[in-house]
């Protein structure tokens, strides 16, 4: 049999599950998961190997109207994900309430074969499945209608088998020992990230963002510093928290997270800067890892 690669990029709105479902079908925890929307910032690619195939699935950030040059750039990487997919994995919840309408203008003109996916079904009756289904089969008109719940991992084998039915023939585009494209420090950086998007409220976990400034492995331990940057003096001061003890939170539970992705003992210092507006700074975006 000959050898199939290729790229599958999952899309949808904020918050459907996109992430829950890479993760799930790669087997790691690649992408960082909250119950905020607009938790994923970059296109993060996890990787299914075996000696007959290899699967490249695109993670990407939620698809919204952006308001400022960050959301740019996050848009940027959908429409990066859909210039080389040779599949679309469109995740929407079942709970929408068909206002995808963002997400149909990626998709309108596009001759990628496509596959709906119905998530969260685990908290819906059999009835709405069968609407929502119904509904998206006459919209879209799709190869292919699942309804799953991919934090349950629900009626997720199917989805292989078809997938390599649409795969061409090629050679593998990366190592087969590889599950992503990302480094060690990107990852920890999105583990601090998402303590931050589950400890604190409001504007706070979207005017931040985390630069890793030291990665050192040494025997048995791994040193990291990082700055978390906020966009004024205010949220500095509610990110540190009375005596510190809201970024020492974040820097405990950060740590145990990257020792267990990492397999190794980690040493994790924090410090918070100050960078006016740098959401809408294409300078700043550009040094932080964001493409337009």
């Amino acid at each position: 049999m000959a050898h199939k690669a290729g790229f599958v990029s999952i899309i949808g709105k904020p918050n459907v599950g996109k992430s829950t479902l890479m993760n799930a079908i790669v087997g790691e925890k690649l992408s960082i998961i909250t119950p905020k929307a607009q938790t994923t910032r970059h296109r993060i690619l996890g990787i299914v190997n075996t000696e007959d195939y290899q699967i490249v699935f695109s993670d990407t950030p939620g698809i919204i109207k952006p308001k400022y040059e960050l959301q740019d750039s996050m848009m940027s990487a959908v429409s990066l994900s859909l210039s080389d997919a040779d599949l679309i994995l469109f995740v929407t919840d079942i709970h929408e309430k068909h206002d995808e309408n963002d997400v149909l203008e990626k998709i309108a003109n596009s001759n990628i074969p496509l596959v709906v996916l119905i998530n969260k079904i685990d908290t819906a009756t059999q009835e709405l499945v069968a609407e929502k289904t119904a509904f998206w089969q006459q919209k879209l008109n799709p190869l292919y209608i699942f309804a799953i719940s991919a934090l349950h991992q629900y009626n997720l084998e199917g989805l292989l088998p078809l997938i390599l039915e649409h795969l061409p023939e090629h050679p593998a585009y990366y190592d087969k020992e590889d599950l992503t494209d990302r480094h060690l420090r990107f990852f920890a950086s999105e583990i601090i990230r998402e303590k931050i998007f589950l400890n604190y409220q409001k504007e706070i976990p979207y005017s931040t963002e985390v630069i890793i400034t030291s990665f050192k492995e040494e025997d048995g331990l791994t040193r990291i510093s990082a700055e978390i940057i906020v966009e004024r003096d205010s949220q500095k001061n509610i990110l540190i928290g009375k005596g510190g003890s809201s970024l020492k939170k974040v820097g405990t539970e950060a740590r145990k997270d990257i020792e267990k992705f990492i397999d190794q003992k980690v040493f994790l210092q924090l410090f918070v800067k100050v960078i006016p507006d740098w959401r809408s700074k294409k300078n700043y975006l550009k040094n932080f890892g964001y493409e337009n």
